[in-house]
């Protein structure tokens, strides 16, 4: 096809750092439009990107050249912006947690397929090298039986991130619907999903302990029992104040695997025998680092587009990893174990 016609919808600190940079950097990528409720915001970044500044997006959405949008707002605006850009025939990548509730996620998913649009939800753990090579290596059998895992995603808050700094939307409920756990658990709930298979139970402890005036989660700890049997932990945080931890270990009957959990290796494999194997691979993206190497996943929703073929995290993929954080909240709040495929719409 031509070259494909993109609108990025909310300029903040992820369009601003992740999908715009990487749409243009892709050469089969024109940014025609951007949108933002502050039109400064708007204004600038369709300076530097030589787009069209709108601050309503549905007038975005009546752009007949725009072919796929990104979805970069506040976590409860994501199904209603969604919704419309599918049923104005466009494709969208959606950032996560791709809804506030199942109920919203189902929608999303059915204007997809009644549109026969493409959407994408933005979870980059699984294009993350060490993670793939992980995948592999579990998939070729050579470790053996799965045991269990540990997977962590902590760091110092939004507020080092967001564009709004301590007034981020990040910590608004109404908003943000969940705190850590839809910032950072859901990016580690797609991944374990990705590497073992579905969660069938969950239990959790959500609390707020490190930031002041909120009422979202800042701290969770999950015990996840997936439906092969295998038992494990989930951590998110916004209270890692020194320094990020996004590791994940994987305890094998041959061996230990273990990703993001060195700073000179992305992946180690240590054998039951005594033999080691590390792999220098590219890094993990990072809120801090410079120079740091693409996220692949705007490069991998173009090519599903131009090649109509099926993203690998498809609106279904993306809601079934929903569906462990409003698990493991439902858990938090009943003080019992919580069943994956029975949790409520919402939360």
């Amino acid at each position: 096809m031509n070259t494909l016609k993109i609108a990025v919808i909310g300029c903040g600190s992820i369009a601003r750092k992740r999908h715009l940079p990487e749409y243009n950097a892709n050469p089969q990528v024109e940014i025609v439009a951007v949108c933002d409720i502050v039109e400064n915001r708007a204004v600038e970044i369709a300076k530097e990107y030589e787009a069209k500044p709108f601050v309503d997006y549905s007038e975005v959405l009546e752009l007949k050249e725009v072919d796929a949008v990104s979805v970069c707002l506040p976590n409860y605006l994501h199904a209603r912006v969604t919704i419309d850009a599918l049923n104005a025939k466009k494709h969208v990548l959606c950032e996560k947690p791709m809804a506030v509730s199942l109920e919203e996620a189902e929608t999303m998913n059915e204007a997809s397929k009644a549109n026969e649009k493409k959407l994408m939800i933005a979870h980059n753990q699984r294009f993350v090298s060490s993670h793939q090579k992980a995948k592999q290596i579990i998939d070729s059998g050579e470790l053996g039986k799965i045991y269990s895992f540990r997977t962590t995603f902590g760091h110092g808050g939004p507020e080092n991130w967001s564009i709004d700094g301590s007034t981020s939307w990040f910590f608004n409920k109404e908003k943000a619907f969940v705190g850590a756990m839809g910032d950072l658990g859901v990016h580690k709930a797609d991944l374990i999903r990705y590497l073992l298979g579905e969660v069938s139970e969950v239990g959790a402890f959500v609390e707020t302990t490190a930031k002041e005036k909120t009422s979202v989660d800042d701290n969770a700890v999950c015990i996840l029992k997936m439906e092969s049997s295998i038992v494990g932990t989930l951590t998110a945080s916004w209270s890692y104040v020194s320094s990020g931890d996004n590791s994940t270990v994987i305890y094998a009957e041959n061996g230990t695997l273990q990703l993001e959990n060195d700073p000179n290796y992305s992946l180690k494999v240590d054998y039951k025998n005594g033999e080691s194997v590390h792999y220098t691979l590219d890094k993990i993206q990072t809120n801090e680092a410079e120079g740091q190497t693409t996220t692949h996943v705007i490069d991998h929703f173009v090519d599903a587009i131009t090649h109509d073929r099926s993203p690998l995290i498809t609106g279904e993929e993306g809601m079934k990893s929903l569906q462990v954080i409003l698990s493991a909240l439902e858990s938090n709040e009943s003080k019992k174990i919580n069943k994956v495929n029975k949790v409520s719409n919402v939360y």
